[in-house]
């Protein structure tokens, strides 16, 4: 890739990013971006395939910040706490970051079009946070069934921030999201994990 085309791509993130931190996905067009980005509509698909290529990279973005800020926050931490700190970072980088968050979930693919591989590594990088103090708290359990109860660990704290953030039913008023997290971390984390694990393999 040429530096010039790599600097074009980096203009184009670059003022993405401003629109999407700004108004989330919400009536993001190519023509805006490429206006801030001070290049031609052409300029766009030169650089990137087509716009969803693009929220990807802002995606891709957006991700590599929160792993940045949870590796921050774990750092020197036993298991256990890292994992709250996880939590809690979670929560607060998509209360600091709201429309960017969103875009995390609400960006759809075309019909019949694969998320990309190397987006995928990005979201693995999050997860590897989860799966490498989960699998320090059950060194015995299989690495297949690490990886599912990691996700099992960050679809829970997702679904109490994302409730909680979108106003949903149920969903905590914000000065309390982040006791109420802490408390059901402890929940969950709290006895011998190697013992639950051994009980239900009965």
């Amino acid at each position: 890739m040429s530096a010039k085309r790599d600097a074009l791509r980096t203009k184009l993130i670059d003022a993405a990013e401003r629109r999407m931190r700004a108004n989330g996905l919400t009536g993001l067009r190519a023509r805006d971006i490429t206006k801030d980005a001070g290049c031609a509509l052409g300029g766009l698909y030169n650089a990137f395939g087509d716009l969803n290529e693009l929220v990807l990279h802002v995606n891709a973005r957006t991700l590599d910040h929160l792993s940045d800020k949870i590796v921050n926050a774990r750092e020197g931490l036993a298991p256990k706490d890292a994992l709250l700190a996880i939590a809690l970072t979670y929560a607060r980088f998509a209360q600091e970051n709201r429309t960017l968050w969103d875009a995390l979930y609400d960006h759809k693919m075309p019909d019949n079009t694969d998320i990309p591989d190397w987006f995928r590594t990005h979201q693995s990088n999050v997860m590897a946070h989860v799966v490498g103090d989960l699998a320090a708290l059950q060194p015995d359990l299989p690495s297949k069934k690490v990886h599912i109860r990691a996700s099992t660990y960050f679809s829970a704290v997702h679904g109490i921030v994302a409730v909680s953030l979108q106003g949903r039913f149920l969903g905590l008023p914000s000065d309390h999201l982040h006791e109420e997290i802490e408390r059901f971390v402890g929940y969950i984390l709290s006895g011998s994990l190697g013992a639950s694990e051994k009980k239900s393999a009965h």
